[in-house]
């Protein structure tokens, strides 16, 4: 990646100025996409596909000017971590992310149901530690858009460099505390600081599969853990079908650091079959229900060992793929 202070000076208002002109030209393309439409499968692909991008393209310019007021308020990035900018980042966030998730329901024909849910998934007065599987494009999304807006929560995450590209990504996130990393090596340590002094409403995110699922990463998980000498790991992971072996470096970090946060363990289906971008354009429009279910476990009920913790990672893997299994598509329920 560039140095931050190019993409502030260079790429953020350079993005402001192609995204600008994008948008004017957007009405063109949506009539061209819309009159094309029929000519094709008559599912509207192109014209919804279209009208995704116009939002998105639209909500980064809202996003940036947003976020340039923000600064200059703050008294030119001085007070920009204070605990009330702060907060007004996390809202910015809610409300970009609140757009997004309406206009995929309405464009693209997604829904949300959440089942069996603990009811203290949402106590306040606590901070949690949130442990999800990654499986389809956008999951990671949804997570954040429903710790912020349905339980009112404000996230921590570690995210791929690359995706500091994005100008809107680059400048919210990087105000709040999350940790941008290149390669996996460190990560753990910055996990740890990042789970270190959470607050009532504050939440750890963390995806201990360490990648979005496909069958050739689960063999290749598989056999790392063979390559590792973790034959009973490995055997155990061979057992789960419908996620990728956990990689215990973070989750370890994270009960490290935050002995007094509660642990929230996140399973989703619906987006499994949706492998590449060909998989997504397919079944436009994707007219799926994504199922959520949402586990609380107290602080006080995590093993105190690593081994133990380990083993207790492993667990709730296998419980959460058991009920994938259940869930998913062509399970009948």
């Amino acid at each position: 990646m560039p140095p931050r202070w190019f993409r502030r000076i260079v790429l953020a208002p350079v993005a402001l100025v192609i995204i600008s002109a994008v948008l004017v030209t957007m009405p063109v393309w949506l009539l061209l996409a819309g009159a094309l439409g029929p000519l094709g499968s008559g599912r509207m692909r192109a014209l919804r596909v279209s009208w995704m991008v116009a939002v998105y393209l639209f909500l980064e310019v809202v996003a940036l000017l947003v976020l340039f007021g923000l600064w200059v308020g703050s008294g030119f990035g001085w007070r920009l971590r204070g605990p009330r900018f702060q907060r007004a980042h996390y809202v910015l966030t809610g409300r970009f992310l609140r757009i997004l998730y309406a206009q995929a329901r309405w464009t693209l024909g997604v829904k949300v149901s959440v089942v069996g849910t603990d009811p203290d998934v949402a106590a306040p007065g606590r901070p949690e530690l949130v442990f999800c599987r990654h499986a389809g494009p956008g999951d990671s999304f949804l997570l954040v858009h429903a710790l912020v807006n349905w339980f009112d929560r404000e996230p921590r995450i570690v995210l791929k460099a690359s995706l500091q590209w994005d100008p809107v990504i680059d400048v919210m996130l990087n105000r709040l505390p999350n940790h941008f990393v290149t390669v996996s090596a460190g990560a753990e340590s910055m996990i740890g600081r990042l789970a270190t002094g959470l607050d009532h409403n504050d939440v750890l995110v963390l995806f201990p599969e360490g990648g979005n699922f496909t069958p050739n990463r689960r063999e290749k998980a598989i056999q790392r853990l063979r390559d590792l000498g973790l034959h009973t790991m490995a055997e155990r992971a061979e057992r789960m079908r419908h996620v990728l072996a956990p990689r215990p470096g973070g989750t370890l970090a994270a009960l490290d650091a935050a002995p007094e946060a509660g642990v929230i363990w996140v399973a989703h289906t619906g987006l499994d079959k949706l492998l590449s971008v060909a998989d997504v354009w397919r079944h436009l429009p994707l007219d799926l229900t994504i199922t959520m279910r949402w586990w609380s476990v107290d602080a006080e009920d995590v093993p105190a060992g690593q081994e133990e913790r380990v083993d207790w990672l492993y667990e709730w893997w296998a419980r959460i793929d058991s009920w994938i299994d259940r869930h998913g598509p062509g399970s009948g329920s």
